[in-house]
């Protein structure tokens, strides 16, 4: 047995009370003179012990408290044959119920947050499924047997194998690829006035990125679309519009300033010169070139190599999602299960009513009164 919150052992100096009530209600006896011994000579009276009356009704009550006591300390008791009953997860989007078939005793569960049964409705949402795998393993006792029905490809990856403490029955389910698109290269939305010799490097990026013509440029009032990379290479300070694009996570290249701080280099060229700096506005980011942007002021800009480098900067390919359920079975070596406490509580909470009932009658009993 364990304790939760041992501090809770602190109310047992909740005992002080029965006890001081207990000697100061003791029964008084008064003196009674008797006529025979009023001529002999006074002694002094031995010391008395401490003595309770009605010690069976303190009994009751101390137990009473020492109870509460442990309550509030959160008892629980480790140990005992644990229930390793065999569990079959299904991941959202397989039909659970051909999967089942006719077992209908056995423990099945979505591929879940919180693991609901089989029965309920299939999750809308989609998790991770690596990591409802980690936690699942963490939630049945050791020993217990795992299968696990997942689609194949695979979604929900989060970047790492998962690793389990148990071997699991791992049961690719195949799917039609879902249809896969790779994500589209940058458009560039200039904004202000702009130098001649900007706007054909601008212009030279985009038709590398798409083979498509620069977009025209815009006023200060009317902030780039979603998806586009803006470009506010004027000296005049970014717009109220701009910057409220950007703090809703847009991105916008700006114009070569002065060194301050939250500027962070994300690109050099070949002699670790610095490129392109960032720094985060809200939930989007400004990025600046360290010159002006001419092939005279920044050579870089010659490099055939340049435009791919910069798309790598602006539009970083996403993590894959995909992958062959093969690949991702789970290891073992993972840590094992700790065992699940069972609370006392219940029984504790039984056992301080039976006792404050017991006390009840006792302090209350008609015998109790005509003793005293």
């Amino acid at each position: 047995m364990s304790l939760l919150f041992p501090l809770g052992l602190l109310a047992l100096a909740a005992w002080l009370v029965p006890l001081l009530i207990h000697l100061a209600r003791r029964h008084q006896y008064a003196p009674l003179d008797f006529a025979a011994l009023r001529w002999l000579q006074a002694r002094i009276r031995p010391h008395q012990k401490i003595r309770f009356d009605a010690w069976p009704l303190l009994l009751v009550r101390l137990l009473l408290l020492a109870a509460l006591a442990l309550l509030l300390a959160r008892p629980v008791l480790y140990g005992g044959a644990a229930d390793i009953h065999p569990v079959t997860v299904v991941a959202p989007g397989l039909d659970g119920t051909a999967l089942r078939g006719q077992d209908a005793k056995g423990d099945w569960r979505w591929l879940a947050p919180g693991f609901p049964a089989l029965a309920d409705a299939a999750p809308a949402t989609a998790s991770a499924l690596s990591s409802l795998l980690r936690e699942l393993d963490q939630t049945l006792p050791a020993g217990a047997p795992l299968t696990v029905y997942v689609p194949d490809p695979m979604p929900g990856l989060d970047g790492e194998r998962p690793r389990l403490s148990r071997a699991v029955d791992w049961r690719p389910v195949p799917l039609a690829p879902a249809s896969t698109r790779t994500a589209a290269p940058p458009v560039l939305q200039v904004g202000g006035e702009i130098a001649e010799g900007e706007q054909r490097v601008l212009a030279a990026l985009q038709r590398a990125w798409s083979n498509q013509a620069l977009s025209p440029a815009r006023g200060a009032g009317t902030a780039p679309d979603a998806g586009q990379t803006g470009v506010w290479l004027a000296a005049a300070p970014l717009p109220a519009a701009w910057q409220a694009w950007v703090h809703q996570g847009g991105s916008v290249l700006v114009a070569p300033g002065a060194a301050e701080a939250g500027w962070m280099p994300i690109l050099r060229d070949a002699e670790g010169a610095v490129v392109l700096e960032q720094r985060s506005e809200g939930q989007g980011r400004l990025l600046r070139f360290a010159s002006p942007l001419t092939p005279t002021a920044l050579p870089v800009l010659r490099d055939p190599g340049f435009p791919r480098q910069l798309l790598a900067v602006l539009a970083a390919p996403a993590p894959p999602t995909l992958a062959a359920a093969a690949t991702q079975q789970p290891l073992r070596g993972g840590a094992t299960p700790l065992p699940a406490p069972r609370e006392l509580s219940p029984w504790l909470l039984a056992l301080i009513v039976l006792l404050f009932a017991l006390e009840r009658a006792m302090a209350t009993s008609p015998r109790r009164g005509a003793g005293a």
